[in-house]
């Protein structure tokens, strides 16, 4: 059974701040900014109180306050100074850090209340491309190493995922500008990480073009199904975890051999596992595409 995490070492707060154990340590020592409890063995735990405060102290100090100066300050000062800085223009360490701790609670309001603080300011694509996709990266480094437990993660990515189709039934009443090329977006067998393929979806239809989203764990022989309706077919998808790195490059083939045996269809893969693409063995079908900027720009040509 997976324990949820209410209390850390120091090495998860290092994990989740980004500042090394050591300096923590000093900080400590001289200052007296955290109140770690101790076990009978002297050994440092923080609750979730520790956490903000020191989240919020790396914000003042990206905003060029000094640690000595910020240790002279209240917890209601420090706080009160961060929620004047996310107030300005340049938001996205707060609100990476507000999701971190809205997470940590399994708060959703709080979520809910920095996710319409951006909104307020940049549109639904800056918010996802600066701060969501972020966010996410550094979840997968934090699940990682066991900083934060699989419910914390599900939990985020719930909301975010909900959040992507709101804004892609948007997109979807709107009729489509462009009629030349139909893009049918899925994970391969066994990928259920839909996130960036989601946020593929969204960017598409925002470009106008006419999106069929089959989502995770479609096998290969059915993406025929779909030719039978549609010419000129872009398929699209996303490989965060399978088909591994052994099986990659077999995987692009076989869909090269099966799917792509016509003169219109091509195929544009994204996702972790595009570094082990051998882009000697890519036919002129396949492009391969390292971030979702450089495919968004594609669109736009």
């Amino acid at each position: 059974m997976n324990v949820v995490k209410s209390v850390f070492s120091i090495k998860d707060l290092e994990n989740l701040s980004g500042i090394k154990a050591h300096t923590i340590r000093i900080w400590e020592k001289r200052y007296n900014i955290l109140e770690p409890m101790r076990t009978d063995t002297n050994i440092r735990s923080y609750d979730l109180t520790n956490l903000q405060k020191l989240l919020n102290i790396c914000l003042l100090i990206q905003h060029g306050y000094k640690i000595s100066r910020i240790s002279t300050f209240s917890n209601e000062k420090i706080a009160g100074m961060v929620n004047e800085i996310s107030s300005e223009k340049n938001t996205k360490s707060h609100a990476i850090s507000a999701f971190k701790i809205a997470m940590m609670n399994f708060d959703q309001t709080a979520f809910l209340k920095t996710y319409d603080e951006l909104l307020n300011e940049k549109k639904f694509s800056t918010v996802f491309y600066d701060v969501f996709i972020p966010l996410l990266e550094e979840l997968g480094l934090l699940w990682q190493t066991a900083t934060i437990s699989p419910a914390h993660e599900h939990f985020i990515s719930h909301l975010i995922k909900q959040k992507l189709l709101i804004n892609i039934e948007k997109l979807q009443r709107t009729n489509s500008e462009k009629s030349d090329r139909v893009f049918v977006l899925y994970l391969p067998s066994n990928e259920i990480h839909e996130l960036g393929l989601l946020y593929l979806n969204y960017e598409i239809l925002h470009n106008g073009y006419k999106t069929i989203f089959l989502g995770s764990s479609i096998p290969t022989e059915c993406l025929l199904d779909v030719k039978k309706y549609f010419n000129n077919i872009t398929f699209v998808t996303y490989i965060t975890v399978e088909p591994n790195p052994e099986h990659v490059n077999d995987y692009i083939q076989t869909v090269n051999d099966t799917v792509l045996n016509d003169s219109d269809s091509k195929l544009y893969v994204l996702g972790r596992m595009t570094e082990f693409v051998d882009n000697h063995r890519l036919s002129e079908k396949t492009r391969v595409f390292q971030t979702i900027g450089e495919l968004s720009k594609e669109l736009k040509i």
